[in-house]
């Protein structure tokens, strides 16, 4: 069916869905279309070797050009490409692409000086600065495979990816910087070499004045000394099935994953999303405030924008503390953002120390559009806030390092759905979203399950991981054959609309009804004196299971902790019902997150049921461990002392 005058936009949505999954290879060789190709694909959509599906078999394309060069041709060299803002060190750049260009075939330049070539590996170990980019796009120039690991990884974490993924040469700079201290990677970098069975044949650091780091005769090379005399790189044509990168997300085995990502259905997934999904077009201003440690910050900080001919923003601070609260609306009106994406997590961080948004009043917003959230489930409350304060559509969007955008939002740039609180609104076009139950069967409309895809994904997504069919296909296929298991627990409503509650692992089984977290914590939230939440379950003799809450408070509440307690007990009691048996919960300052802002409630689990922990290689402050156990001790939790293993 075609699109006709009187077709609405929510219809022309509905029919863009249909057709990506009735059409795959029609709608994706459609989309194709926006991205430059050297050599045009003989197959869209190969499935000759199920369940490894593979896109645009046959073409070849080079990323960086797609990002880079090509808008330089086009011309647009003397726009903005990045701005970087950095308030924890007073320094504001503007890079354009005609600059981008040079700097990238430059330090590619340097990358083949070193020896590398298509098809090696690459590890970036780097702070939130505009090099992290360069040296990510200067890879894709090559061909060769960039891996970037959250810089202030511990060693012992960093080696164990250094031996997966067998870089040639790792990039790194001197120092990363915090809001009160200089975090000094170089020490941690070499550390981790000298840990790991694998040893790269050379080590590229960028000097940070802040910061100058001791350099290893022989292997190691100064960034800026060596581009002085680097010979730029043209772009290396690569197959559209290659690897673009290799991005780690935690394994429960304690080896990680290594997610890997093609060239040619990510180009062509992440240039279409920015039209659709997030209604920006060329030359406009886009901010992720996300780091490239993190799936978001290579999607939506580097690829997708500059595939698009943005200026993406790279921002090297935080929500609150650089200085203040304000440093978000800050940016926003300085660098005419129209769009920011960024984490609940951050907006829960701004919310709590300015519940009354004074802050915000002090700069001029009327250029913003849209705010997207992802990476932790959105709670109605923050969502609320958002929106009353911001006067702009709020979207709450659901994805994951495996999927690389999202599987579930509301398509700005198609139609604007109406907004159900708690909800990531519909699944994208290519995805064909199912709730099923154990035994492999759709459950009804509104009843909770196990979130799972159809194959094939739509591109874009992870083909495999690295060096390892099996695991890819244990990990993701084999619990749901024909299916891709999210680890994500919910449901579907009538209107088509998707709720994730949980991890898989957070449905707790109480006295035999299987409950979700997420419902209970989106009651708390709705608390006037709770910033953020977060609740877990805990052993029970009698019921197997029974949840516990923590809250952490706005700024300035100074009721008495108990009587806050007793409201959100009964708050939970009036909306989920007694059958939640919620009837514990704890005031803390703060709770453990990793540094994308993921609370880590299953660790939090295992301290009050004193079992022992791996400590999570991504937690952003270890210290928070010991004052949830010892919060958790006033209600008779943690009764022996869990150790990280």
């Amino acid at each position: 069916m075609s699109p006709t005058a009187s077709t609405t936009t929510a219809e022309l949505f509905d029919q863009m869905h249909a057709r990506s999954l009735s059409d795959p290879a029609g709608f994706w060789g459609e989309a194709a279309k926006d991205i430059s190709w050297f050599k045009p694909w003989d197959k869209v959509l190969d499935d000759s070797n199920a369940p490894f599906y593979r896109w645009f078999t046959g073409g070849e394309l080079n990323t960086c050009y797609n990002a880079v060069d090509r808008h330089v041709e086009g011309g647009r060299g003397a726009q903005a490409a990045i701005i970087y803002d950095s308030p924890v060190t007073q320094a504001v750049q503007t890079i354009t692409y005609a600059e981008l260009q040079d700097q990238v075939a430059r330090f590619a330049g340097v990358l083949r000086a070193q020896g590398v070539e298509k098809g090696d590996r690459v590890l970036l170990y780097m702070p939130m600065i505009p090099q992290s980019l360069v040296a990510m796009l200067a890879c894709s120039r090559l061909g060769a495979v960039h891996s970037v690991v959250f810089g202030g990884f511990a060693p012992h974490e960093l080696a164990t990816r250094i031996d997966d993924a067998k870089p040639k040469a790792i990039v790194s700079a001197s120092c990363g910087i915090e809001p009160n201290r200089i975090v000094k990677y170089k020490p941690m970098l070499d550390a981790a070499i000298e840990q790991s069975a694998h040893k790269p044949s050379s080590v590229i650091v960028w000097q940070r004045p802040q910061e100058t780091a001791a350099l290893i005769a022989g292997r190691d090379v100064d960034w800026a000394e060596a581009v002085a005399t680097a010979e730029p790189a043209e772009c290396v044509p690569v197959k559209a099935t290659d690897p673009l990168y290799i991005l780690y997300t935690s394994g429960t085995t304690g080896q990680p994953k290594g997610v890997v990502r093609d060239n040619g259905g990510h180009a062509v997934a992440l240039r279409w999303t920015m039209t659709n999904i997030y209604n920006v077009k060329p030359g406009e201003v886009y901010w992720a405030a996300s780091d490239v440690g993190w799936v978001v910050g290579h999607s939506y900080i580097v690829y997708a924008p500059l595939l698009t001919g943005c200026t993406t923003v790279v921002f090297e601070g935080k929500p609150v503390g650089t200085p203040d609260p304000g440093t978000f609306w800050r940016v926003i009106e300085q660098h005419k953002v129209g769009t920011l994406f960024t984490a609940p997590t951050a907006f829960r961080a701004i919310k709590r120390e300015d519940p009354d948004a004074n802050y915000l009043k002090k700069y001029d917003l009327s250029h913003f559009r849209a705010l997207f959230l992802a990476g932790e489930r959105s709670d109605p409350d923050t969502l609320h806030w958002a929106e009353d304060n911001l006067n702009v559509p709020v979207i709450d969007h659901w994805w994951q390092t495996e999927t690389g955008w999202a599987i579930s939002g509301n398509p700005l740039g198609v139609h604007l759905f109406p907004i159900k609180y708690g909800s990531a609104t519909r699944p994208m076009p290519g995805w064909d979203v199912r709730v099923l139950n154990a035994e492999l069967k759709e459950v009804p409309r509104g009843d909770i399950g196990a979130i799972c895809v159809k194959l094939p994904l739509p591109p874009g997504t992870l083909p495999t991981l690295w060096n390892a069919d099996e695991r890819f296909k244990k990990s993701y296929l084999a619990d749901y054959p024909g299916y891709y298991q999210t680890g994500d627990a919910g449901f579907i409503d009538d209107d088509g609309y998707v709720y994730v509650m949980a991890r898989t692992d957070d449905i707790i089984n109480v006295a035999g009804h299987r409950l979700s977290t997420g419902a209970m914590e989106e009651v708390l939230s709705s608390h006037r004196d709770v910033a953020e939440c977060a609740v877990i379950g805990v052993a029970d003799d009698l019921k197997g299971q029974v949840p516990l809450g923590f809250v952490c408070l706005k700024a300035g509440v100074t009721r008495p902790h108990e009587e806050i307690v007793k409201e959100v007990v009964q708050l939970v009691r009036e909306q989920i019902g007694p059958v939640a048996d919620f009837k514990r919960a704890l005031v803390v300052d703060r709770l453990p997150k990793t540094r994308s802002g993921k609370i880590l409630r299953g660790t939090m689990q295992k301290i009050a049921d004193s079992q022992d922990y791996k400590m999570p290689a991504t937690i952003d402050d270890p210290g928070i461990l010991p004052e949830i156990a010892d919060a958790l001790k006033t209600l008779g939790y943690a009764k022996t002392s869990s150790t990280p293993a």
